[in-house]
């Protein structure tokens, strides 16, 4: 049975006052646990373990909890006397089968129901193809069906959610929908520039809301949903801070799944007491945990999914009280250089669409194609532990032929096999018995074993003999450093790598740390709502003024464009496609242009092809259509890090590239997108304005002068470019000195002084200019090996990607061409009898001599075409 309905609505009553009814009318004796509650989040345990116990407390039947964080005292009560209601995780239901395997079936004699609650979080993930494995091997267990029960407040699809609930078997199970109207809501959307100064790394859109939310949420319980845990860290210090400099009690908590358990659970409480507290938070309270009622909510920036909106906006609005949340987006100032896609206001039109999806009781159906292969690994090496052995027909039949792997077939599953005992984590005995390896010995005895999900490596964060918390380790943590953690500034005091422990102490500053973590995949519905709405002349009455034009400017960029007439526009020398396509589909065509030998990279909602027109696209397309023998898995064998889930690492490649594709790529769509694009792609590249051909890209020759050889320790000095047309003709020349904001260096070698890069801008001013330079040209360089080194660390450093560029280096031509050992631009030049009084030892008078130096190569070969 599915039960569908509203947060707060009575999910769980619904399911357990029948099942509590029957256990009060059973004359049976208690022979193991009656009835199974499994739930995605321990703190959803505890609150559904203190509800649950004062309904069953006059009914005489016991409540249970079993997770990480239970004492083992208690879990040994049930181990000996086991009844009642037990509530667990998957991840504690498979340590019950790998530690317990043998009192499995006695342990859980009785049941009669497995309740899963916030069904929806489960669907289409790897935990929930372990959880799927785990209720079947429960019925393997007991050699009987056992009912199930699934609640969910944001279940899209129900026929889905029913062949989640029992694979295979969808239609006969029953589902119960609410009717009932989700009541009032009171919504706003405020629109907000990002003033985002490169120089004094200030935000003042981050800053003027956290303003507004001081204002408007002060004095009441909030919760307040952004999309990121660093986020959480930033929002809530700024928050701390005004009221620390307003003199007023602090009532801003940060609260994420990396704090510790008290840090989180004492903000938990403050809510339930109804003193005023906004809880600063991820997911982590996005569920149904109980927290009492709070007035309001906010989203800062675009919430992940349609579901997760709704999750939210729930949390607002109870006792009779219409839902209340507002909605905060920021949006970058527009420039001459801003790319189209941040030109079209796209979030805060995506924010919209979500909205209106809401709206129409819309959302975001879960991939049903995975293969899961991973998780099949685990559970693998799960029931050889929980049975000290297994043979592998008893494997497939349990997990495959009538369990919730049914996709996988006796042969991709004998490849598994081979795949697992080629890593040494499975080995086979004379008698066909499949045992543990050596490897899957110390995999299946360490504890992360029992999460079918991978976590990063943490370090423990301590504040004298408190415990705050955990952070994932993505850079360096180094002594004396300075970051933002539960809320607060610390400086580290020490990191001890050995133990996982970074030892803190308040401090005044800090920085919010990061932490690791995918950004949710956004769905055709979305994309396509958000066509409708740049089309559409309504504008929703929630948004504020400054959002209402956000929307105009997105709109009318939009029309300017012409996007809703073509999918595509020049941009310098290459193209930017718009598909209004999901997000998988979306890197499917990636990786399909890629494959036919374009330069691809993801922008937002757009691909941008380098050095590519439109007509040229268009051509491309052509030819991948034609193509009647391209696959999801032959596509997949072209990316190239293919390592998603946990343990994709031992599967072989004909595995790992399966997996892939049904997870990560959509073939269908991505076709159906090019054949849908191809006819709208003009069939010659020409200038919008005066129809004119476009030419074609040219030569960008780089020279740099540095302080001095490693791009790790020194910095650049001064630019200079000589762009050339694809026939060789110079057609203009660019030249800047660069502060390097430190001590010149080798002045003997490029004879600039302190005093003369004092006044010279910084890199960080000159970088746009100087990558709209780059644009579509062919980078050439003697040595370029040399310059490309230090572009990639100077943009390392501003936090800017590196431009995809092809390169030429003179100094290998010179070697291919004459097969001499020259290497110095002087004997390359002299060699060529190019005169070297245009050298002044300085970038602009390499790049000179660079460019004559490729010239010469030009007018001694077939054309630059021929040059390699």
């Amino acid at each position: 049975m599915v039960i569908a309905a509203a947060t707060a609505s009575g999910k769980t009553e619904a399911a357990f006052l029948p099942i509590c009814s029957v256990l009060v009318s059973s004359d049976a004796p208690a022979s193991g646990v009656r009835a199974l509650y499994i739930s995605p989040l321990k703190a959803l345990i505890n609150d559904q373990f203190r509800r649950l116990d004062e309904l069953c407390e006059d009914l005489d039947i016991p409540v249970h909890r079993w997770h990480g964080d239970v004492a083992a005292s208690a879990k040994a009560r049930v181990v000996s006397r086991p009844d009642g209601v037990l509530l667990t995780t998957p991840e504690s239901l498979e340590a019950l089968f790998v530690l317990r395997g043998p009192e499995v079936a006695r342990i859980l004699g009785g049941l009669g129901w497995i309740v899963i609650d916030e069904m929806h979080s489960f669907m289409g993930t790897e935990r929930g193809a372990q959880l799927r494995s785990l209720m079947h091997r429960v019925e393997l267990a007991l050699g009987r069906r056992v009912p199930r029960i699934g609640l969910s407040a944001t279940l899209g699809d129900m026929d889905a959610a029913a062949e989640f609930l029992r694979p295979g078997a969808g239609a006969e199970v029953a589902v119960i929908v609410s009717g009932d109207d989700p009541g009032e809501a009171k919504l706003q959307l405020r629109g907000y520039l990002d003033g985002t100064d490169a120089e004094e790394e200030t935000d003042s859109s981050s800053h003027a809301i956290a303003e507004h939310l001081y204002t408007v949420l002060r004095g009441k319980d909030n919760l307040v949903f952004v999309n990121r845990r660093s986020d959480v860290e930033r929002y809530s210090d700024t928050l701390r801070t005004l009221s620390e400099q307003r003199q007023v009690p602090v009532e801003f908590w940060p609260h994420h799944g990396n704090l510790a358990k008290d840090v989180r659970e004492f903000v938990e409480q403050r809510l339930k007491e109804g003193a005023p507290t906004t809880a600063v938070c991820t997911s982590t309270l996005e569920m149904g945990i109980d927290i009492g009622s709070v007035h309001s909510v906010a989203q800062l920036s675009s919430p992940p999914t349609v579901a997760a909106l709704r999750q939210r906006l729930g949390r607002s609005g109870r006792r009779g009280e219409p839902s209340i949340m507002r909605v905060y987006v920021s949006e970058p100032v527009v420039e001459p250089s801003t790319p189209p896609t941040d030109q079209l206001r796209a979030e805060l039109v995506q924010t919209i669409a979500m909205i209106d999806l809401l709206g129409d009781r819309w959302y975001e159906p879960p991939n049903t194609g995975l293969l899961h292969l991973s998780t099949l690994v685990q559970q693998v090496l799960s029931i050889i532990a929980q049975d000290q052995g297994a043979t592998p027909t008893r494997l497939w039949r349990d997990l495959c032929g009538t369990g919730p792997f049914q996709h996988v077939d006796k042969d991709l599953f004998g490849t598994l096999l081979r795949d697992l005992g080629g890593n040494d984590l499975i080995r086979q005995e004379s008698d066909g018995l499949l045992l543990l390896g050596g490897l899957g010995e110390r995999i299946v005895d360490h504890y992360s074993f029992y999460a079918a999900f991978a976590t990063a490596e943490e370090y423990r964060l301590v504040a004298g003999s408190r415990t705050l918390g955990t952070l994932p380790i993505l850079r360096p943590v180094l002594p004396d450093s300075l970051l933002i953690f539960a809320g607060r500034r610390w400086r580290v005091l020490s990191v001890d790598a050995r133990t996982k422990l970074i030892e803190l102490t308040e401090s005044r500053g800090g920085r919010a740390p990061l932490f690791a973590g995918l950004a949710a995949e956004i769905s055709d519905e979305v994309r396509q709502r958000m066509v409708e709405l740049y089309t559409s002349p309504v504008v929703p009455h929630y948004l504020d003024t400054a959002a209402q034009q956000l929307l105009a400017e997105g709109r009318e960029t939009f029309r300017r464009l012409r996007l809703a007439d073509t999918p595509a526009l020049s941009w310098g020398n290459d193209t930017v496609l718009f598909p209004w396509i999901g997000d998988r589909a979306l890197d499917t065509l990636g990786v399909l242009l890629t494959q036919a030998g374009l330069t691809t990279w993801r922008d937002g909602l757009a691909l941008t092809i380098s050095n590519c027109g439109p007509a040229r696209l268009r051509a491309v397309i052509s030819t991948l259509l034609a193509d009647r023998e391209i696959n999801a898995s032959d596509l997949a064998a072209t990316v190239p890090d293919t390592i998603i889930e946990k343990y994709d690492g031992y599967l072989g490649d004909r595995l790992r590239t399966l997996a892939y594709a049904s997870g990560h790529l959509d073939l269908p769509g991505a076709l159906a997108a090019l054949r849908r694009i191809v006819d709208q792609l003009p069939e010659h590249d020409t200038n919008p304005i005066d129809g004119t051909p476009l030419p074609e890209p040219g030569y960008a020759v780089l020279d740099l002068e540095t302080t001095g050889l490693s791009p790790t320790h020194d910095r650049i000095v001064e630019i200079a470019v000589v762009l050339m047309d694809r026939h060789g003709a110079v057609t203009g020349e660019w030249n800047s000195l660069i502060n390097p904001e430190r001590s010149p260096g080798a002045s003997h070698v490029h004879g600039l002084t302190r005093t003369q890069l004092r006044d010279a801008p910084t890199l960080r001013r000159v970088i746009t200019e100087f990558t709209k330079l780059l644009n579509g040209r062919i980078l050439v360089g003697h040595n370029v090996a040399f310059d490309l080194s230090f572009l990639a660390a100077e943009f390392a450093r501003l936090e800017r990607p590196l431009p995809l560029l092809t390169t030429v280096c003179t100094m290998r031509l010179d070697q291919r061409l004459n097969a001499r050992g020259r290497r110095s631009l002087a004997d390359c030049c002299t060699a060529a009898d190019i005169p070297l009084n245009q050298r002044q030892h300085s970038a602009l008078g390499d790049a000179r001599l660079t460019a004559n130096l490729f010239r010469h190569f030009f007018d001694h070969s077939s054309g630059f075409d021929s040059i390699p």
